[in-house]
């Protein structure tokens, strides 16, 4: 359902994104580890078709999402780093705007939205603007649209930053929920995060994926058996490479 063929980007004379190559399919939940400036981000904004890669494919669902965008976004559900939302708007007329956007009326729309509203925990503060709203509810509210269709792909950067530790067990639960009729792929920094409700655990630094398995397998890597341990271990070992390569220096703050 997600498929990256040899994905590259470069900003400037930095390569970012250095020939990402995966798949997920319909029942994974994929997190996409790394540390700040890995091209992480810059990974998901090419899958979504939000940016062209430089060469490389990107396929949703089997839809080139640059090349067949519209059929691609269809079956994608996206929420960005930083939940980007109208500010005049509520929880509820976002959910409402996705969805007549991408074509439902009436009664579908509106059961549509307060399913999504209600999935993401919203309460009353579904009906106050956005731009009034704690980071946490705005990360809720963008969540809430980009569920709201239904899709069988849904991508999420970082999709619990901002959350108390109860609004964080609501998404993680969601997440499961909804795992085994999609295809989730999702950003954290959040270790823990990835142990609690991903199948697989792809790290990236660099540009370059570094390893692809599933977190138990990650952990094994670490000589303190620890998520935290095979992360500074990896991530480590590739930058201390990557110093040695001419032209390979990178910026902290690539997006």
């Amino acid at each position: 359902m997600i498929d990256a063929h040899d994905l590259v980007k470069h900003f400037g004379s930095t390569r970012a994104v250095d020939g990402i190559s995966f798949s997920a399919q319909k029942g994974e939940v994929v997190a996409l580890l790394g540390p700040n400036g890995a091209g992480k981000s810059t990974t998901m904004r090419m899958l979504t078709g939000c940016l062209e890669p430089d060469s490389g494919t990107a396929l949703i669902a089997g839809h080139d999402a640059v090349r067949a965008r519209h059929a691609a976004q269809s079956a994608l559900g996206y929420l960005p780093e930083g939940a980007p939302a109208y500010p005049a708007m509520t929880p509820r007329a976002f959910a409402r705007f996705h969805l007549r956007v991408r074509g439902f009326t009436g009664k579908a729309l509106r059961d549509a939205a307060e399913l999504a509203l209600e999935r993401a925990r919203m309460g009353e503060a579904a009906d106050r603007p956005i731009g009034m709203l704690s980071k946490g509810f705005k990360r809720r509210a963008a969540l809430a649209a980009a569920i709201a269709h239904d899709p069988a792909v849904l991508v999420l950067d970082e999709p619990t930053d901002g959350l108390d530790p109860n609004q964080k067990d609501g998404v993680r639960a969601l997440i499961r929920m909804m795992a085994p009729e999609k295809t989730i792929l999702i950003s954290t920094h959040l270790l823990d995060e990835v142990e609690a409700i991903c199948t697989r655990a792809i790290l990236i630094t660099g540009g370059r994926i570094v390893s692809d398995t599933t977190p138990a397998g990650l952990i094994s890597t670490a000589p303190d058996q620890s998520l935290a341990g095979a992360f500074r271990l990896l991530t480590r070992h590739s930058e201390e490479q990557a110093t040695q390569k001419p032209g390979r220096s990178r910026k902290e703050a690539l997006p």
